[in-house]
């Protein structure tokens, strides 16, 4: 099994801008594409620049959750400051979580750690469960090309 830690992280919340996931979750490709269309669009409009100077910290977060019956995905910060324009405050619960930590290219590190944890660490883990609602993963530069990023995924004890 892939490693994992549970870790219990206190509530916060963070400031995003996303867009409503037309793609089939199995079509992997074809959701990737989609993503990085819409994190294109964040560049060149300078959407991404603007969550990038509210932010506290250098953290950049990939953020997935059903709202409004739909599945999003969403760029977010954890804002010093508000950004009138975003879309979505996205809170996250005080809760256990599973964390899956791993080191990787910045454009393809959110969907290794999301893959990895839903496919091969969740499928597995048998005394904890998914509660649903956010899910969420960071990256970090590491300085020399790569980024060290975690997958975190509220779970409650069965």
């Amino acid at each position: 099994m892939e490693n994992y830690t549970l870790e219990h992280k206190k509530s916060f919340t963070l400031t995003a801008y996303g867009f409503s996931i037309q793609s089939n979750f199995q079509d992997m490709p074809t959701l990737q594409k989609e993503k990085a269309e819409f994190w294109g669009r964040l560049k060149a409009d300078g959407r991404f620049n603007k969550l990038k100077d509210a932010a506290k910290n250098d953290r950049e977060w990939s953020v997935n959750e059903v709202y409004q019956g739909k599945p999003w995905n969403y760029f977010a910060v954890e804002a010093g400051k508000s950004v009138a324009d975003a879309t979505r405050i996205i809170e996250f619960p005080e809760s256990d979580y599973i964390v899956v930590a791993g080191n990787g290219d910045k454009e393809t590190l959110f969907d290794q750690l999301t893959y990895r944890a839903f496919n091969e660490v969740l499928a597995k883990v048998t005394d904890y469960a998914y509660i649903g609602g956010p899910n969420a993963t960071y990256r970090n530069d590491n300085g020399d090309g790569t980024f060290y990023g975690e997958f975190w995924v509220p779970v409650v004890k069965k």
